[in-house]
Formats: structure tokens, C-alpha cells, sequence
């Protein structure tokens, strides 16, 4: 139940109702606090039912309120970037969602080192490196989403990932708490740090990075943005590989091999451009979403045996 103010009765686990605009007004300028938010204007898939509120921290500081809040009144916290690795359901997400965007994006160089803020767009940082004249990052251009998000996961391409450049991070911790972290500390695997366990929220990340030529690291990744556009559909929106690579596979490829290529329910389709991606042609909700990856996994399954799982998370109530 909603009033006027702002008043929100969450549905599940027997919680209490809760004036989302009361409670964090004292830690956050209004501007920052947004009501009944539709997800579909924060994911790259352009899909997402509301979520019931939406902050949007500009510091480390800031951050620590909002999780000192939220756990003392007990509210359900989801944490994203810039959504460019996330399906939300048709029906949206309860409670609180705290995204690390736009107002955290600020960027500093130091030396051989690079400070940003982990709202900041991957390809923001590696222009930015480029315009310092620093090497090491050229990979991530093009890479959708925000760098907090690509340390989560570790992302990568092009030979490159971001184990390979971080050298810490600074995190709120659930309690509010704010930690820093060391490159080790993160303990990188494939697609993996410590922060999806210990469910910190990356507001800062430090990078190490070499001295290069401007125009070679321009050039490089002048390179890379070519590729990368004529080999996927980012003509339309999607959330990136819809898939984990298998051992000894590529996704796409066995996608490829099953007859998946152009298959639709609704406006989701595999693409016709890359079979690794699954995108939105118009107005696709994530049940049709969904049901599109699962008819692709019994195709795979049948076809090759090999198992595909999502490399998309899949958030919210359906």
C-alpha cells in the first residue's frame, strides 16, 4: 500500500510498512531517493517491473548510511551497477534497491594509478586511462556496464580481465562498515571475487597501470571497438553473453549448432548477428526472456549434451 508520501507495505516475510523518503532523507538529498522506480530504465535488457525504492549513493560515506539503515529496520537490499548483466522479473523488486551509478563516477589519476568511482562506465576508465596516457585497461572498451560491476564479476575480454589491473577497493560492508581491499583480498577466480560472497558493496576501485604511447593505446582500442561491433548486436538492447562459457566450448557456438539462431518467444530473440546473445526486439518482458533460455538449453542439451548455464542474473519477483 502507497500514499502520497510514499508509504510502502512490502508483501512478503511479514515486514512492516516503511516510509522509504522519511527514512533516507536523512542521509541522502531527495533527488537521490526514487519511488516505484521501473527497472527497464536501469538495465541494458531495457526489461524490469519497478522496484519499490531506489537510491542512489554519490559516496562511500553515503553508502554506509543507507546499509546502516537498511539493516537496522531489516529491509530487503539488492546491490547494482548499471545493470548490464541483469534480467529483472516482470513484477519487479521489493524493498530497496541501491544502485551504484552516475553520482559515484568520479575519476582521478595518481601517478601510474587511476582512482574511480565504481559507478563509472568501463569504457569511461579506459578513455580516461587513455587520455593519462596509461596502458593496461584498453581490453574493457566497450565492455557495457560500470566498473564496480566488472570487478564483481571480474570481467574480461580480449585476453584481458580486471584481475590483472585492480589494486584494491574500497567497500561497504553489510554493517555499514567501510573496508578497503586488497588485490588479494578480492581473491579473483573466473567471473568471481570474494565481493559475491561477502555481499560488500564496491564503491572505489584502485588501478594499476603502466605508462604507454597515447596513439598505440588509441589504436589498440580503436581495434577492439571494431570488432567488438561487428561481431555483436549492440544495436539492441541485451545483457551481454547470455551464457557461461562451458569448458572446452564457446556458448555461442553450441547455440549455433543447435538451430537457436533467430529463435523467438515474444520479442526475445537469440541473435541472428551472435548466437551468444539473447536480446530484446521490442518489447520482450523476462518471462519471454526466460523462456527463450530454456528452450535453448533443452536444444544444447539435446543437440551437443553439454549443459548451458545463465550467465545472466536473474533478479526480482515473477
Amino acid at each position: 500500500m502507497r500514499s502520497a508520501k510514499g508509504w510502502i507495505r512490502l508483501p512478503k516475510n511479514n515486514l512492516p510498512e516503511c516510509d522509504f523518503v522519511d527514512l533516507f532523507s536523512a542521509c541522502l538529498p531527495r533527488q537521490q531517493i526514487l519511488l516505484a522506480e521501473p527497472m527497464s530504465r536501469h538495465t541494458t535488457f531495457a526489461i524490469g517491473g519497478p522496484a519499490d525504492c531506489m537510491v542512489l549513493p554519490a559516496s562511500p560515506a553515503e553508502a554506509a548510511a543507507v546499509l546502516q539503515l537498511t539493516l537496522r529496520h531489516k529491509l530487503p537490499l539488492t546491490v547494482i551497477g548499471n545493470g548490464s548483466n541483469l534480467l529483472v522479473r516482470d513484477k519487479g523488486i521489493r524493498g530497496l534497491v541501491l544502485k551504484v551509478g552516475q553520482p559515484m563516477s568520479q575519476l582521478q589519476q595518481e601517478g601510474d594509478f587511476i582512482i574511480a568511482g565504481a559507478g563509472a562506465s568501463l569504457t569511461s576508465v579506459a578513455q580516461y586511462a587513455a587520455a593519462c596516457s596509461l596502458t593496461g585497461l584498453e581490453f574493457a572498451v566497450g565492455i557495457p556496464g560500470s566498473i564496480g560491476g566488472a570487478v564483481f564479476m571480474n570481467a574480461g575480454a580480449y585476453d584481458g580481465e580486471m584481475s590483472r589491473v585492480v589494486d584494491g577497493v574500497t567497500a561497504v560492508c553489510p554493517d555499514g562498515v567501510i573496508r578497503d581491499f586488497s588485490a588479494t583480498e578480492i581473491r579473483f577466480g573466473y567471473r568471481h571475487s570474494v565481493f559475491q560472497e561477502n555481499h560488500c558493496v564496491i564503491c572505489e576501485v584502485r588501478l594499476r597501470l603502466q605508462p604507454g604511447d597515447a596513439a598505440q593505446i588509441d589504436a589498440t582500442m580503436a581495434d577492439l571497438t571494431h570488432k567488438r561491433e561487428s561481431k555483436q548486436p549492440l544495436e539492441w538492447p541485451s545483457a551481454g553473453s547470455t551464457f557461461r562459457r562451458p569448458p572446452g566450448f564457446f556458448a555461442g557456438t553450441l547455440v549455433e549448432q543447435a538451430g537457436c539462431k533467430g529463435l523467438c518467444c515474444g520479442d526475445a530473440q537469440v541473435s541472428e548477428k551472435h548466437a551468444g546473445f539473447v536480446i530484446n526486439t521490442g518489447q520482450a518482458s523476462a518471462a519471454d526472456v526466460q523462456q527463450l533460455i530454456r528452450l535453448v538449453q533443452e536444444k544444447v542439451k539435446a543437440k551437443s549434451g553439454v549443459d548451458l548455464w545463465p550467465e545472466v542474473v536473474i533478479l526480482g519477483e515473477e
